[in-house]
């Protein structure tokens, strides 16, 4: 076996750097720079993306609270709208047909405008006094305010006319209203039995209630309400124990 011979000689020392000048050297520094952070110009630019993209954020939330607020304020319009014609066709439904018995000819305690209902009919039971009162629907404006108030009264059947209602409790059933519509759909009070029933702006016959009542209610702002058409579940001659089918005439109570 022959002995391994070791070549004697230099050792390998640390390699030469070669030196850069010109192009080299710029190349260098430029590398050098960009590996160090942003320049000036590149954080501008990032400065003005963050801005635009907050600006964007801040719109978009600011739509969405927007919208979320109206469709709030649009839902209790329509729950107090519903509310407010759930009472009413409940009440007029119920109506109390009652009489002026010292008035002459009887007549009913009610009376039918275009503009204004007046009829009787009791408080609902959740109300503590409870008891037959006389109503009042109708548009109040004072000053800038429109609210759709019933108000109401004790009725006395022994008077000879209808209550007024000075100073008399009220509830505001809407606000911001602008007009309200009232039909009666019946006979005419001067016509004959055969008279073919239609719709009227006033009710003028004081012995028979009409067969329906139209309500439609347009506020100041936003959609008018969906018609409210009420059936008052009484017969015509409510109230009358003796009633003059040839005269339209009430002749007699119980």
């Amino acid at each position: 076996m022959r002995p391994l011979r070791v070549r004697r000689g230099k050792s390998p020392g640390p390699r030469s750097v070669t030196k850069m000048s010109g192009d080299g050297r710029t190349r260098f520094r430029a590398t050098k720079s960009a590996a160090s952070g942003f320049t000036l110009i590149e954080l501008i630019i990032a400065l003005v993306l963050m801005a635009l993209i907050a600006s964007l954020m801040f719109g978009s939330l600011s739509m969405a609270a927007r919208s979320w607020d109206g469709g709030e304020a649009k839902a209790d319009e329509v729950s107090s709208m519903r509310q407010a014609q759930a009472f009413l066709r409940e009440q007029i439904e119920a109506e109390l047909p009652l009489r002026l018995k010292k008035a002459a000819e009887l007549p009913l305690m009610f009376a039918g405008e275009h503009d204004e209902l007046r009829y009787v009919a009791a408080m609902p039971p959740r109300v503590q006094e409870g008891g037959a009162y006389f109503f009042r629907l109708a548009v109040m404006r004072s000053g800038d305010k429109s609210q759709l108030v019933l108000e109401r009264t004790i009725p006395d059947p022994a008077a000879t006319a209808n209550p007024e209602f000075t100073a008399a409790e009220h509830t505001v059933l809407a606000e911001g209203i602008a007009e309200l519509r009232i039909s009666y759909f019946g006979r005419d009070a001067n016509a004959a039995d055969v008279d073919v029933p239609g719709w009227r702006d006033r009710w003028d016959d004081q012995q028979r209630l009409p067969l329906l009542i139209r309500i439609d209610v347009k506020p100041v702002k936003g959609m008018p309400w969906p018609t409210l058409v009420v059936e008052p579940r009484r017969a015509p001659e409510s109230a009358c124990a003796s009633y003059d089918a040839a005269r339209n005439r009430c002749v007699g109570t119980g």
